[in-house]
């Protein structure tokens, strides 16, 4: 039981009115929905973990880029369970977006963990001549110079591939196609393995299949390719073994129904899922 983890998922921002086929392959006839956004504060004994940071509200900033007009400070919502951003021993990033590393730069204490793949891609792609600025339209210059100075402090561990115990009990696997090097996290709890899915999906239909015929279903919004979400869609499906109680989507539109909502702030709630 000494691995074992009590998780909290974070919610701090909702997009308004968001096409479900900006998100999911297919999905031109389903509307759009208000889009949650969250991250992970996971604890064990002296160890506060973040899996994913949320991102910070500038003026004229990303948030008004991607139409998500309701946000609540990811500082704020650690406050309300008594965490400061010096308490904050670790970050797991997923992947480098702006809201999912949007406030490494907060924390100064934390180590950070995250795929090498992923880090030195997003270096590469931002030095792209201008003609790819797809690419990078969801990176903030300003995470990556972050995780730089992190770099330069000794505090950034990078990954290469799956790891068991990054922290005793908390493993990453790699889960590319959404970005090149994302990762999705499982961790030991008394509920057994959750899987975080960072945005490896959006919806468990991506691994039912739209009509539950076990078809798996790719993002839209990915800068890796088809074949690799795929690939990793059915990884997640393996760790599950059948149990979707077990998988946490970060945006996950129906709130973690069912779980316990341990406080709410400005509507945005936080939910223990483990």
């Amino acid at each position: 039981m000494a691995d074992m983890w009590d998780v909290y998922v974070m919610e701090y921002a909702r997009s308004k009115d968001q096409p479900w086929v900006d998100l999911i392959s297919g999905m031109y006839d389903d509307g759009v929905m208000d889009l949650p956004f969250s991250f992970i504060l996971a604890r064990q004994g002296d160890r506060n973990v973040l899996i994913d940071t949320g991102f910070m509200q500038h003026e004229e900033g990303f948030s008004n880029k991607f139409g998500i007009p309701y946000w609540v400070s990811p500082l704020r919502l650690l406050a309300e369970l008594g965490v400061t951003p010096e308490a904050v021993t670790d970050i797991v990033l997923t992947h480098c977006h702006f809201d999912h590393m949007g406030s490494v730069g907060e924390f100064p204490n934390a180590r950070i963990h995250l795929q090498k793949s992923e880090l030195l891609s997003w270096y590469e792609a931002i030095a792209l001549p201008r003609q790819f600025g797809y690419l990078t339209a969801i990176i903030d210059p300003d995470n990556l110079r972050s995780a730089l100075d992190a770099s330069i402090e000794h505090r950034v561990m990078l990954i290469d591939g799956d790891k068991d115990n990054v922290l005793p009990g908390l493993h990453v696997r790699l889960g590319s196609g959404h970005t090149v090097g994302q990762q999705f996290v499982t961790i030991e709890t008394v509920r057994g393995k959750l899987v975080i899915s960072g945005d490896c999906v959006y919806s468990r239909l991506q691994l039912t299949g739209r009509n539950n015929d076990g078809v798996y279903v790719p993002l839209n919004n990915a800068t890796g390719n088809v074949w690799e979400q795929l690939k990793t869609i059915d990884r997640i499906n393996n760790e599950l073994a059948g149990d979707m109680d077990r998988l946490v989507i970060l945006h996950d539109i129906e709130r973690w129904k069912g779980l316990p909502v341990v406080a709410e702030l400005e509507g945005f709630h936080i939910v223990k899922v483990g």
